[in-house]
């Protein structure tokens, strides 16, 4: 499965990892320094992390006195030292655990831990968090640290998991301790949960009370079972999540477009750990995206360019997987891409000093040419109320302050609705989409979750592929072209888990209906899904109709060119466990009397964002020439005639 470029860029990957650690080496850019205390993304959301901050110190303030499951507390007090830690960890047989050790100290002197032969200073007052395994040899300020409080020995078992087909397996045992089979990394998702992929697998657990619990995706529930296997013994349990709703039964399939193999981290991923994931999920669409971090390496570029515009070799029927890329500029926003038949000339713009040119349009012009599916990656962080919300203070923050030329011109087809960087009840992304819908461009609905598999335990990212999903309904068969398609043409709906239909007088989203002033249409959407609350029709005027889950029907009256869009919402479950239930069909078009939908109100907020744009542009954009300058407010300008002529 892995071609020899590969194998040599996934060695590289292992030799970076070696030597640097999860940040691989990259430039320290904001998220890059972050990533050791995104293992604890409830803590490292509440650190005071500017610029300048010394972040060991502001994860342990952040911590408030907690000790989070994963981590170990070394108090370094006037008197001496003592450690912090929750419950033991049960140990099968002599071993050692991997380990997070936080020093913090209350000395008015520097203190020196030594792990493993490796001294760190920690500063007066300070904290260093460090890395290490439960059978480390620690000493701190040359006295012996005992770590033997951290485990326990425990009575070895075996488990044997099955359901049938692949699936997401969870086993924990006394304190949320995760149990994997061997070989598998030791993976958690943004809950803290340990899983884990595949089927008929066995593994050791202790003798004690475990729980096993078996998920596929969304368009599964869970099953849950607590045993006690016996010591010495292999016990076998059979599991079967219940699936919820058949979607490839009725034609449409679910994708995650936003998916890296590699991306820094601590583990490098292979291709088998993606096929493994996506299987265990029912993902049926895959896209594996090539990117930068912070400096100039693509990741996963080798294995773009050996299958690039084919399958990759796990693919079958219903399950289709393809590497794509990621075009970056963290000024003017992300774009991923779907269905590439060769590798782009530019990868990302203003990193390492770069200029950030050429524009994100000019980008997507060549991206389109292979007939690429391009869409706006994690585009609004928050709630968004004015085009100003959008520009904020220039804070280069991946926020696609581009998108607004990129729509008009035609050089995107879709806006990710759904992904990890929005997890409000109502994203601000949303928002800003409908705006965009209302004047005049023709978007598609997408979601990508930009989880990234080499790591374990990473905020959203180190959650299973899948857990925001696009459903798009292409022509005949699954394949990359007909799924390409379908994108493009907006035959699509976001969703975290329920089930989303919208007709418009028999035609669905993507489609348009050409009426005249006075004529009449009925509207239908229909939810499938435990969790849906309420359903609502809405047009580009807001809402029209709402209700409670299941179907919900209103009337419509041509007056003038709209758009209808079908939102399901609701609350928590396990099949959305980051967000609550939410929903999102591409728009049906109602053209009326030969005119597309262009609301004077959304046209005038483009605009306003365009004026925005180009000062942002003069002010903000690292250029170097006043042509690269003028590339850039060209675009600007063709944007502003669009809208204009809209009017």
């Amino acid at each position: 499965m892995v071609p020899p470029p590969v194998g040599r860029a996934l060695r590289d990957y292992r030799a970076l990892l070696a030597e640097h650690g999860p940040t691989w080496g990259e430039p320290p850019l904001g998220y890059v320094r972050m990533m050791s205390y995104l293992r604890f993304p409830d803590h490292a959301r509440r650190m005071a992390a500017g610029p300048d901050a010394d972040l060991d110190a502001a994860f342990r303030d952040a911590l408030g006195g907690e000790v989070p499951r994963g981590l170990a507390v070394l108090r370094l007090t006037p008197g001496g030292h003592r450690l912090d830690h929750g419950p033991a960890l049960a140990l099968l047989s002599p071993g050692r655990v991997a380990l997070t050790l936080l020093a913090d100290s209350s000395r008015d002197a520097p203190v020196e831990v030594v792990v493993d032969g490796v001294a760190h200073e920690v500063p007066p007052g300070g904290a260093r968090l460090l890395e290490a395994t439960t059978g480390s040899a620690v000493t701190a300020g040359g006295r012996a640290v005992d770590l033997r409080p951290l485990t326990r020995p425990a009575e070895a078992a075996r488990l044997r998991v099955r359901a049938g087909f692949p699936c997401r397996w969870t086993v924990v045992s006394e304190g949320g301790q995760g149990w994997y089979p061997p070989g598998v990394p030791e993976r958690r998702d943004n809950s803290d949960a340990p899983f884990f992929h595949g089927d008929d697998l066995v593994l050791d657990v202790p003798a004690e009370p475990v729980t096993v619990r078996v998920a596929r995706g969304m368009e599964y529930g869970t099953a849950e079972t607590v045993v006690v296997p016996a010591a010495g013994e292999e016990t076998l349990v059979e599991l079967a999540p219940r699936r919820l709703y058949d979607a490839a039964a009725r034609g449409w399939y679910g994708a995650d477009l936003h998916v890296h193999m590699n991306w820094a981290g601590d583990l490098v991923a292979a291709p088998a750990e993606a096929a493994a994931a996506q299987l265990g999920e029912d993902l049926h669409v895959l896209n594996l995206v090539a990117g930068n971090v912070a400096g100039e390496r693509v990741y996963d570029l080798e294995a773009l360019r050996h299958w690039a515009g084919r399958d990759l070799p796990w693919s079958d029927a219903s399950h289709l997987a393809r590497m794509g890329v990621e075009y970056r500029n963290d000024l003017l926003g992300h774009v991923h891409a779907f269905g590439v038949a060769a590798p782009p000339r530019v990868y990302h713009t203003g990193f390492a000093g770069d200029a950030d040119w050429p524009p994100n349009g000019a980008v997507c012009g060549e991206l389109r040419e292979p007939q690429a599916v391009l869409g706006y990656a994690h585009p609004f962080h928050g709630p968004v109320a004015t085009p100003e919300d959008l520009m904020a203070d220039g804070e280069r923050n991946c926020t696609a302050r581009a998108l607004v030329v990129d729509a008009a011109l035609g050089l995107v087809d879709g806006v990710e609705l759904l992904h990890f960087s929005d997890l409000s009840a109502t994203p601000g992304t949303v928002e800003v989409y409908r705006r965009l819908l209302g004047a005049g461009n023709r978007l598609a609905a997408l979601a990508g979750t930009d989880t990234m598999l080499s790591f374990t335990r990473q905020d959203t990212v180190s959650s299973p592929p899948g857990w925001e999903r696009v459903y798009a309904r292409p022509e005949g068969p699954l394949t990359g072209e007909s799924y390409a398609r379908a994108l493009r043409r907006g035959r699509t709906f976001v969703t975290t888990g329920p089930w989303l239909e919208l007709e418009v007088d028999g035609r669905g989203p993507g489609e348009t209906l050409d009426l005249r002033r006075g004529d009449r249409v009925t509207l239908i959407a229909r939810s499938a899904g435990p969790e849906v609350e309420r359903l609502e029709l809405r047009t580009a005027d807001g809402p029209l109709a709402e209700g409670p889950g299941g179907e919900l029907r209103a009337t419509l009256t041509a007056a003038e060119a709209t758009y209808v869009v079908a939102v399901a919402t609701g609350g928590r479950s396990a099949r959305s466990p980051l967000r609550d239930a939410f929903a999102h069909t591409s728009p049906v078009h109602l053209d009326v009397d030969g005119r597309q939908v262009a609301r004077r109100e959304d046209v005038r907020w483009c605009l306003r964002w365009l004026d925005l744009l180009d000062e942002l542009i003069r002010a903000r954009a690292r250029l170097r020439t006043r042509a690269q300058l003028r590339d850039h407010l060209d675009l600007v300008e063709k944007a502003r005639a669009v809208y204009e002529s809209r009017l």
